[in-house]
């Protein structure tokens, strides 16, 4: 089967999401249910919470597409499925609907690792991306720096220490007062603010390191807010627009310093983090310098979504055949 019907279900964290796919880049439906405003209150997801609503969400939405596209269950190829990493309730939630979905159909079922999907996402919206490729992760919970150099075949060069981009995102938003998610607000408020106004650390970590670390800067704001924000002339859109300028540099410096170590000059960008507009424009920059490109997926697609899943669940199949029924959750699965 070339081009199978891909059914692809995505509970990581907090949205649900489902999705068909015809082949590995064809989308025929696709829909993402997200928990935002159930979170909001909280000033950050709660793992429990977001378990009880996927329950809620799941089987309605599944329903929601077939109803909508006029397909038959029964033409379903394969099932796709985020095994991890993720809130183990809310994984659970979603393996035990494909597995009853590809019982039921008897299809295979394939799990799929969750930053496999991150990096097929730049497979749904370009039709030219080359292999090799350099590849930067940037979400709420993961930071990579990945080389790329065919389908699900890489070498990981850096990864989160501690904080990562979205994580230091949502946690410095919190400090400024904003709400939960933190990360579009930065974006919006740096955009009337002077980065320039405050000196805020560019954390590189060893001199031949790839890794990230974003905790020292959440804490040289957080020094720095104690100091200025009684001041007549503080203004939170500098603060932002500051923070947002580090997180960005760091991420920049450390993949063009990759670009010139392989000679590798396209890189894709994907994960949450990839739709800010301020990342997407220096390291465009930057790869045009160097005669390279920059490939990232839509903004919809940048975020947790099933049809990234579905993508990497083909290539998964294709290269390792289907899973069992004894598939399982695994919220700490490394790349």
């Amino acid at each position: 089967m070339d081009k199978p019907l891909i059914f692809a279900i995505e509970t990581s964290c907090d949205e649900t999401s489902v999705a068909i796919l015809r082949g590995p880049k064809e989308i025929v439906y696709h829909k993402i249910s997200s928990q935002i405003d159930i979170h909001k209150p909280f000033g950050g997801v709660v793992p429990e919470v977001a378990s009880r609503k996927h329950l809620e969400m799941v089987n309605p939405m599944i329903q929601e597409a077939f109803s909508e596209t006029g397909l038959a269950y029964s033409a379903v190829d394969l099932i796709g499925v985020t095994k991890g990493p993720g809130l183990v309730g809310a994984l659970l939630v979603g393996i035990a609907a494909a597995k009853a979905m590809a019982f039921a159909l008897d299809v295979p079922l394939v799990g799929v690792n969750h930053m496999h999907g991150h990096l097929a996402a730049n497979e749904l919206c370009h039709a030219d991306l080359p292999y090799p490729h350099l590849s930067l992760v940037v979400s709420g919970g993961h930071t990579y720096l990945i080389e790329v150099t065919g389908r699900l075949t890489y070498r990981l060069r850096g990864t989160t220490r501690d904080d990562a981009a979205g994580e230091a995102f949502d946690k410095t938003a919190r400090a400024l007062g904003m709400e939960y998610p933190g990360g579009a607000l930065i974006q919006k408020a740096a955009e009337m603010g002077n980065a320039d106004r405050y000196a805020l650390p560019r954390i590189l970590l060893e001199k031949d390191s790839y890794d990230f670390s974003f905790s020292g800067l959440k804490t040289a704001v957080l020094q720095l807010l104690q100091k200025e924000k009684d001041k007549a002339d503080y203004k939170m859109e500098d603060m932002a627009a500051s923070f947002q300028e580090a997180v960005v540099d760091t991420l920049v410096i450390k993949c063009m310093r990759l670009v010139k170590e392989t000679g590798i000059k396209d890189l894709t960008l994907s994960g949450g983090v990839a739709a800010n507009a301020r990342l997407r424009e220096k390291l465009e920059a930057a790869l045009q310098e160097v005669g390279g490109r920059l490939y990232a997926p839509s903004v919809i697609l940048s975020t947790d979504n099933a049809a990234m899943i579905a993508t990497a669940a083909y290539y998964t199949w294709k290269k390792h055949g289907p899973d069992d029924f004894t598939l399982g959750v695994h919220p700490n699965l490394a790349l």
